[in-house]
């Protein structure tokens, strides 16, 4: 073998290298810029990268429609804050509870309102005295709106569910799975503001709302009764 044919076969072994080297020098410059824009992104000198997968969402309801419009002639005298705790459990009388079943512990972050409804007041609910020194007012007690439960406040604690529970509501894909325990809720918040003194609170305020307005208008005693149920 000759020189010549020495050189001819070491030839493309040196190419190969060199593109190999070459290949190998390009990667490493395109990871070393990658990891500098991931550092001075980081550190907030160039802008935050976002991420190609992240979910974006677009808001396409309709615009509020107003459906009707209703006179107030109400004095909400008073409001009250509530918390409830609620452990709804679900079993099957034949299947253990790991397989069919259910267990929810959730928190209610509620309130509701105690008002004076002045609607069905007459003229003979106000009696003045002949001097006008004197003045009494007949109302009606105070009265309760529905409890409205706080549903940002209020979240699921703890949740466990059976095998067929899951694969259920997998499946279905059913929003209202959890709206028993909001209803509930809403209802143990009801029965505690009923048997809270959130109605002789209000009675109180109104009393003393009217008692410091009609003195401003000259009268000297000023009585206020609440009757009815």
């Amino acid at each position: 073998m000759t020189a010549t044919d020495q050189t001819e076969k070491t030839v493309p072994i040196r190419r190969r290298g060199t593109i190999a080297g070459r290949l190998a020098w390009l990667a490493a410059a395109v990871a070393a810029v990658v990891v500098v824009a991931l550092v001075l992104s980081a550190v907030h000198l160039l802008p935050q990268l976002r991420n190609p997968f992240a979910e974006t969402t677009t808001d396409r309801s309709q615009p509020v429609l107003l459906q009707s419009i209703t006179q107030l002639s109400r004095y909400e005298a008073a409001s009250g804050a509530f918390e409830v705790v609620v452990d709804l459990q679900k079993h099957s009388s034949f299947l253990p509870s790991f397989i069919e079943g259910s267990d929810t512990l959730f928190v209610g972050q509620g309130s509701d309102i105690a008002y004076v409804d002045f609607s069905g007041l007459k003229s003979q609910a106000i009696h003045v005295s002949n001097d006008r020194s004197a003045v009494t007012v007949t109302l009606p007690r105070a009265r309760l709106e529905p409890a409205v439960l706080n549903v940002q406040q209020s979240y699921v604690y703890a949740q466990q569910q059976g095998l067929a529970n899951r694969i259920g509501n997998f499946f279905s894909g059913n929003p209202n799975s959890q709206q028993q325990v909001y209803e509930l809720a809403q209802q143990k918040i009801q029965t505690a503001a009923k048997q809270s003194p959130l109605t002789s609170e209000a009675q109180k305020n109104t009393q003393a709302m009217l008692n410091g307005m009609l003195r401003s208008l000259g009268f000297q005693r000023v009585t206020v009764t609440f009757t009815g149920s």
